[in-house]
């Protein structure tokens, strides 16, 4: 189905017909390309990182379906995000730069359709950054219980949760070499920790659950009294953890042979997440002694009650120290895409201050306002979880809701155009319409559904904040497509002088 050439070329010709191709879509190259296949891979599968992910909504899980509809569902949801993944894989082929979704929209679609693009898009990878460092700050928050007594109040993981983002900004101050290093090692650290956590729980506890328990339990704990509501509303814990992959695409300036290296990195991350990620939630609920103790643990986090229970207060610190890490090297690889897509957007004038945001560091090739922006605006995202027991699903469902839509549209615009569509190296062939269509169809049902309502009865502290924030995004591009936007927005590709570069007076 997929097909990938051209011929490889000598690195100093590669990267010289990498940029030849970016200045042929409108931008001249200002950032630095040091990443190659493995790395733009890895920044992919460390965002998608099953040990966030899974381990941060696994209470989330236990209560909203139970063990039958996180099993089940991860299966199901992972067939559909390989239809996404794909269809993106083979836009992102034609069209590899930094703005990636809402360049894609653009170029198939025209100027609005790529301004409410790079909108949701922004909106979904903001909410990933708050989605996943906060899943860290209760980590740590756990941690910290087991080993001094630490009582993790809602304030004290708020403090927790900037300290994580002020690591992962500052991480992102130095050259895109530095995140390629850490996303190369996040890799193996997600892979080796996996096998760690399911060898450990599956030899330790002398008690296992049964698989028609594993496969076959559903829980409902929601208050809604709808069995099918209930478990589609449960697709959240996968649908969530399976985003991020457009990483690839964002950091596609920055990687080697981008045209194919950078859609391979979709399809290999989104893959492998998905047979981790089976094995670590199977493991997790095999090794569950009490269901209700471990839904309603001190710590907070459910998977550290399982690691309590079945090996003791060591061995539970020391898993939770691996799944840790992991969310640490998941957030700032989630920093680095956000702040390209920060940087890109405002390259192209689409966001209030663009001036600052797309400044790149002379030294480190680095877009450094576009890092802290990010890093600001998740901390604000985060603040409703001060007074919202249910904030932090609402948070994951801001990115799910922001994020996955942004994918959906430029596989829409090719099928719309197919005709017009000129596929890259990487591309689908005559499959290509019928993936599309199953990833539109896809993308749209979910987009509804984590709309909803989780909890009932619906009240201030249980109430989905998601959908407002979707409408608040929306009527803000809206009105700042109506006050500046339309004067500001300029994508090279349609209006940009090739013969100069008018950033130079930006890089500093």
């Amino acid at each position: 189905m997929f097909r990938s050439g051209p011929p490889r070329h000598t690195p100093r010709a590669q990267h010289a017909a990498d940029d030849a191709h970016l200045r042929q879509l409108g931008y001249e190259p200002v950032l630095t390309r040091r990443m190659g296949s493995f790395g733009n891979f890895a920044i992919s599968f460390s965002v998608i990182s099953v040990l966030s992910g899974c381990m941060t909504l696994y209470g989330f899980g236990l209560t909203t379906g139970g063990p039958a509809v996180m099993m089940w569902g991860w299966i199901a949801v992972g067939v559909m995000v390989m239809f996404v993944g794909a269809g993106l894989a083979e836009v992102t082929s034609a069209y590899p730069t930094s703005g990636a979704l809402y360049f894609q929209a653009e170029q198939l679609g025209g100027r609005k359709w790529g301004w409410y693009t790079g909108w949701l898009n922004l909106l979904g990878l903001l909410g990933a950054i708050a989605g996943i460092d906060y899943g860290a700050a209760l980590f740590t928050g756990a941690w910290l219980n087991l080993q001094f007594g630490f009582e993790p109040s809602a304030g004290k993981t708020m403090v927790i949760y900037l300290i994580i983002l002020t690591l992962h900004a500052t991480l992102n101050l130095f050259s895109v070499r530095l995140v390629s290093v850490l996303n190369s090692i996040s890799v193996w650290w997600h892979l080796a920790g996996v096998a760690v956590i399911v060898g450990v729980l599956a030899i330790v506890p002398a008690h296992h659950q049964s698989p028609g328990f594993v496969f076959g339990e559903f829980v409902n704990h929601t208050g809604w009294s709808s069995s099918v509501y209930v478990a589609l509303i449960g697709l959240l814990l996968a649908q969530y953890t399976f985003s991020g992959y457009d990483a690839s695409a964002h950091l596609s300036e920055e990687t080697t042979n981008a045209q194919v290296s950078a859609s391979r990195g979709i399809m290999r991350a989104i893959g492998w997440s998905w047979a981790a990620g089976f094995v670590l939630l199977a493991g997790l609920t095999f090794a569950i002694q009490d269901y209700t103790a471990t839904r309603a643990t001190a710590t907070g986090v459910p998977p550290a009650q399982i690691f309590l229970d079945a090996l003791g207060v060591a061995g539970a610190k020391a898993l939770l120290l691996v799944v840790i890490v992991a969310q640490l090297f998941c957030g700032n690889a989630e920093t680095a895409a956000a702040s390209r897509m920060v940087f890109a957007f405002s390259r192209d004038g689409a966001l209030p201050g663009s001036g600052l945001w797309r400044r790149v560091h002379a030294r480190t090739g680095t877009p450094r306002n576009a890092v802290w922006l990010a890093a600001g605006a998740a901390a604000l995202l985060a603040a409703p979880s001060l007074y919202s027991p249910t904030a932090y699903a609402a948070i994951t469902s801001i990115n799910v809701i922001g994020i996955t839509p942004a994918y959906a549209i430029p596989i829409y615009l090719r099928i719309k155009h197919r005709r017009q569509f000129r596929p890259g190296p990487w591309n689908l062939g005559r499959w290509g319409v019928a993936v599309g269509a199953v990833a539109v169809a896809w993308v749209t049902f979910v987009t509804v559904l984590f709309c909803l309502p989780q909890t009932s009865p619906i009240s201030v502290a249980t109430f989905n904040y998601a959908p407002l924030a979707l409408i608040a995004v929306l009527s803000m591009a809206w009105a700042w497509w109506r006050a500046a936007g339309k004067r500001t927005y300029d994508v090279p590709a349609r209006s940009f002088d090739r013969s100069a570069d008018r950033f130079d007076q930006e890089i500093v």
